[in-house]
């Protein structure tokens, strides 16, 4: 006998196409499905499914970022030193165009840019979502240039190359940039209006910023969107990190955080030491100006966080299938299995509803409803796929057992990575509270929304529109309701969606378990009326 010999333990789990074995992916896309389009995803999810994906998603994440504050001879230096395996993933992801998409004039994907990117993104966040930061934030952040369009011009040809180039040069001399956003202080986080960064004027559309940043990623971004105060109010700036005449430009890194997750990524306190930066829009206006920003960032988690729990339900699936006890596979028990197809309702319903708005995404250019069904559903959604990932991963966690939380696995990074997805872009308090204030202020919105639900899933059964009013005045008159409100409109519209890219079956076992009124605290409370192997063989399938 060999002691050594490992039987009863699952094969690698990688070697999938994460594409083509996602049947809500493909009944999302399915109207946009051209050859090119599918070829190109097809091909996005082969390598981010493969082994040298994961090996170097490992490696970015084992070699943390290291910051070099000055040089051998004292001078500073302000660089963040990465393993050469989160260079090899940012060089993917940008010739993906995870930083570009939706801003590039290819008329081929005239009307779908942003579903084609956040297919891609989801799929990329599935095997490592820390360096998508870095892409997302410069996506998010050409649309806050728009309100400057000589300065857009001037760095939107640079983004939109597709070419990574970390070196910390003047843009003229790189083959493309990334942009990073600099909002939150020691002296404010969620209350942006009582930021303490100070802008003076020099010449005309051109500030002098002085202050400090708690919370930066992507520190080695050739440009940095800065909220500011003016005295006019907070005002949004543009800051490169090297003049055109490939000087510093004051920007200083303080220091590196040291994160539960998000490992590959990093993150830093930085100060702005007489930095020079553009002015984005009108003084006094920053807030507005970066809400289109904020919209895109939010989106973006929530992608993120939706396809960290499709990878979750994958690995425990896949051990499922192939790990044996009390003399039968895992997945045979049928305790086992009702717990695997409950994770796998609540992970088709959010990749649903988070394909559902990047669809919305690129319908509301010309369609005013689509445009009012986004605003409203984006921060729903956000709050609820990142409110339900962290513990829907540790139940994934459980289904492998011990190996789940051992650090050889892909899960204990997975579970580490879930909580910043809802601190990023604004935490839960902070989106009811915005849902409840539009509720007043953009009736359309909450409209458009209810519009939605009721065209997809029936009214009169668990989910009632005039529930979801009522729930919205009484946020409007006590907005320490609104969690109510938001985690309703987000669990209705993923029943929606999931109706809209599923059988209809499976939206009825989700609202079933999530809004008849049946008492559900953990997972594996499914319903046994529902075919529970069929949901998983729908969800994860061989």
């Amino acid at each position: 006998m060999d002691i050594y010999e490992a039987i009863n333990q699952p094969p690698p789990s990688f070697g999938r196409n994460l594409f083509e074995t996602d049947p809500i992916l493909i009944g999302a896309l399915e109207t946009l499905l051209g050859s090119e389009v599918e070829g190109e995803l097809g091909r996005i999810g082969a390598y981010w499914g493969s082994a040298e994906a994961f090996e170097l998603a490992r490696l970015a994440n084992e070699n943390a970022p290291v910051l070099n504050t000055f040089d051998r001879y004292g001078r500073r230096q302000d660089s963040v030193e990465f393993h050469p395996a989160y260079h090899a993933l940012m060089r993917r992801s940008v010739e993906n165009g995870l930083h570009s998409a939706i801003w590039e004039e290819d008329s081929d994907l005239a009307g779908h840019r942003h579903a084609v990117r956040a297919a891609a993104l989801y799929m990329t966040s599935q095997t490592e979502g820390g360096h998508v930061f870095a892409l997302s934030t410069t996506s998010a952040a050409v649309a806050a240039l728009r309100a400057n369009r000589p300065v857009m011009g001037d760095w939107l040809k640079f983004v939109r190359t597709r070419r990574y180039d970390h070196r910390p040069l003047a843009k003229e001399d790189k083959h493309g940039v990334t942009i990073a956003v600099a909002f939150a202080e020691r002296e404010a986080g969620t209350d942006l209006r009582a930021v303490a960064t100070r802008a003076e004027p020099v010449e005309e559309g051109v500030w002098r910023l002085d202050g400090h940043k708690w919370f930066v990623s992507s520190p080695m971004a050739d440009a940095f969107v800065v909220l500011a105060q003016t005295p006019q109010g907070p005002s949004l700036f543009l800051v490169p990190r090297v003049t055109d005449d490939g000087l510093p430009n004051g920007v200083r890194l303080d220091r590196l955080k040291a994160k539960l997750g998000n490992r590959a990524n990093a993150t830093a306190e930085i100060a702005f030491d007489g930095a020079l930066g553009h002015l984005l829009g009108e003084p006094g206006r920053g807030i507005t100006v970066a809400a289109p920003l904020s919209a895109l960032v939010r989106l973006d988690g929530a992608l993120a966080a939706a396809g960290l729990m499709r990878a979750g339900l994958v690995e425990a699936v896949h051990y499922a299938r192939h790990r044996r006890v009390f003399g039968s596979l895992l997945i045979e028990e049928p305790l086992m299995l009702r717990v695997l197809a409950d994770l796998a309702l609540d992970s088709l319903a959010a990749t649903a509803l988070v394909m559902r708005l990047a669809l919305a995404y690129d319908a509301g250019a010309k369609d005013p409803h689509e445009a009012a069904f986004a605003r409203i559903m984006t921060p729903a959604a956000k709050y609820w796929i990142t409110k339900t990932a962290p513990a829907f991963l540790q139940e994934a966690m459980e289904c492998v057992g011990g190996n789940g939380c051992v650090e050889d696995g892909l899960l204990p990074r997975l579970y580490r990575d879930a909580p910043l997805h809802a601190l990023w872009g604004g935490g839960g308090n902070l989106l009811c509270l915005e849902i409840a204030r539009m509720v007043s202020s953009d009736p359309a919105a909450l409209n458009a929304a209810l519009a939605e639900i009721a065209r997809d899933v029936d009214v009169d059964g668990p989910i009632s529109v005039v529930d979801i009013r009522s729930a919205a005045a009484a946020a409007v008159s006590d907005p320490g309701t609104s969690r109510i409100l938001t985690e309703q409109l987000a669990l209705a519209g993923a029943a929606a969606a999931l109706h809209k890219f599923a059988p209809r079956v499976l939206a009825d076992a989700f609202v079933a378990g999530r809004l008849a009124g049946s008492w559900r605290a953990t997972y594996g409370i499914a319903e046994s009326r529902f075919d529970t192997a069929a949901i998983v063989d729908f969800a994860v399938q061989q």
